[in-house]
């Protein structure tokens, strides 16, 4: 595929049937300020590699979209000044004309679904908004989920957005919601969001079988596998529940739209945590890789 470039150590990883999780690229350039971003991103892949599976850090660069990027080539990416965020709606324009960028959750999952990778380890999806009656702003990783087989690891959805409609709407794509040790929708930076899911899994061979099955029925669907954030690191209710509702009340007097609305919330949370959003971000996205390597492990 002439826009489509995949790394030689994951082509021979596909080829001989081990075990491979994708990652995505947002986090470097919008989710951390720099050089975070990039430092979560390398921890990512070798905790991946510990876990016995192979990294497969997804962008675009030098107007191709990456499958397998190398640290020098992340730290190109996680420099480079304004960098946009891709997802399919703007996956090709992105590739031909600015010739570089970031995969969101649903851009990654067409580069994975194209390439051949079953697993993908993200820290939250995109969903439905909480004005949604208003601005519409339903987020593509749903319609992505929907279809492309390909199960992603994640906290659930991003704490800013409405969790019940989130999961609504994943039931009426047909993309099942399996949990790890719960069988509770995660919130992000709280383990349960009090909303209930499809089935919970306290084995990872278990629930390797269910996903397995998912992709065998031809459904077309992906899968979402709920895994909430440690113990250890869930952020205090109180704390959470405040700055969360002052961040969406700054939020609308802010007039910012569309793609922003994610990156704004999530440096305002930040900011009104004291940093405490980050350190539960990045533990739940490191436990995150780890479930995922097991994941891909299991299945192959």
């Amino acid at each position: 595929m002439r826009h489509l470039s995949i790394s030689p150590d994951i082509a021979s990883a596909l080829e001989s049937g081990k075990p491979v999780v994708a990652l995505e690229t947002t986090l470097v350039t919008h989710g951390f300020p720099h050089p975070e971003g990039l430092e979560i991103a390398l921890e990512l892949e070798q905790a991946i590699r510990t876990e016995g599976a192979t990294p497969a850090t997804i962008g675009v660069l030098d107007s191709s979209l990456r499958v397998g990027i190398s640290a020098d080539e992340l730290e190109t990416l996680a420099q480079a000044r304004s960098v946009p965020k891709l997802n399919p709606s703007n996956l090709a324009a992105g590739i031909t004309t600015v010739g570089i960028g970031s995969t969101t959750v649903a851009a990654t999952m067409v580069a994975a679904h194209l390439t051949g990778i079953h697993v993908f380890s993200t820290g939250g999806i995109g969903g439905v908004h909480r004005n949604v009656a208003d601005t519409g702003d339903i987020s593509a990783d749903l319609m992505a989920l929907g279809r492309f087989p390909v199960a992603v690891v994640c906290a659930g959805a991003k704490a800013v957005l409405d969790l019940p409609k989130t999961v609504e709407a994943l039931e009426t794509h047909g993309v099942p919601i399996f949990g790890v040790g719960t069988d509770r929708f995660p919130a992000f930076y709280r383990r349960d969001s009090g909303v209930p899911i499809d089935q919970g899994f306290n084995d990872i061979s278990h629930l390797a079988k269910a996903v397995s099955a998912h992709f065998e029925l031809d459904i077309g669907s992906g899968v979402v596998v709920a895994n909430p954030i440690p113990f250890e690191a869930e952020m205090p209710e109180e704390l959470y529940e405040t700055s969360l509702e002052r961040s969406l009340e700054d939020l609308a007097s802010s007039g910012v739209r569309g793609r922003e609305v994610t990156p704004y919330l999530l440096e305002r949370l930040r900011l009104l945590t004291k940093g405490e959003s980050v350190f539960s971000n990045r533990a739940l996205l490191l436990h995150n890789a780890k479930i995922a390597a097991r994941l891909a492990v299991a299945l192959e």
